[in-house]
């Protein structure tokens, strides 16, 4: 016997013995490698907590507790106003709590550039990439006689009105809020507010 047919053997021995050690048990999941990859080392949040510790009975059989009232999470910021109509019309009177400074406005420009320059254009003239090539209409532009679909020029939006529309977006618009932190998005606002000025 050569040595290849030897190999040959031997694995579709090994091959066998595998396979049929797999199928003695229904239930078994067969030999396991890593078993710690397989157990998760702590408690799952969506399930019932089940311990005999003492110090962890206070959690009164919850992993996933509901946190104390009043508290919000690190580094979120809370936005009050809704997403109506109404909360569109009281965002007038927020401000950018940024400074209008060349950085705050370069990065604006970045922000504007890669999330609202490719309906909006460059130049927020509502001639971005997907109005050219793929025909979307009814993208507006923040300067000229552009009229805003909840009322008035796109040119005499207010800084607040921007924002909330950037917070939920509007029309065809989808909400930029999970793209853009609070902080960005003032960035934008600052940037579109410099864009409303051209004439």
């Amino acid at each position: 016997m050569n040595k290849s047919k030897i190999v040959v053997a031997s694995f579709c021995i090994l091959a066998g013995t595998v396979i049929f050690s797999a199928c003695k048990d229904k239930r078994s999941t067969g030999l396991e490698y890593a078993r710690n990859m397989y157990d998760p080392l702590a408690p799952n949040p969506d399930q019932p907590l089940s311990t005999t510790n003492e110090d962890l009975k206070s959690f009164k059989g919850q992993t996933a507790q509901t946190p104390p009232a009043h508290t919000v999470p690190v580094g979120f910021d809370k936005y009050d106003l809704p997403n109506t109509k109404e909360g569109y019309e009281a965002s007038s009177a927020l401000v950018n709590p940024l400074a209008l400074t060349e950085a705050n406005l370069e990065s604006g420009k970045h922000y504007f550039t890669v999330f609202c320059a490719p309906c909006h254009g460059e130049k927020g003239d509502g001639q971005g990439h997907l109005v050219k090539i793929e025909k979307v209409s009814g993208i507006p532009s923040y300067h000229g006689d552009a009229a805003s679909s909840r009322g008035g020029l796109m040119k005499d939006l207010t800084g607040g009105k921007i924002y909330h529309t950037i917070m939920y977006g509007l029309n065809n618009m989808g909400s930029h809020a999970s793209q853009l932190s609070p902080e960005e998005r003032w960035k934008v606002v600052m940037y579109v507010q410099q864009l409303q000025q051209i004439q």
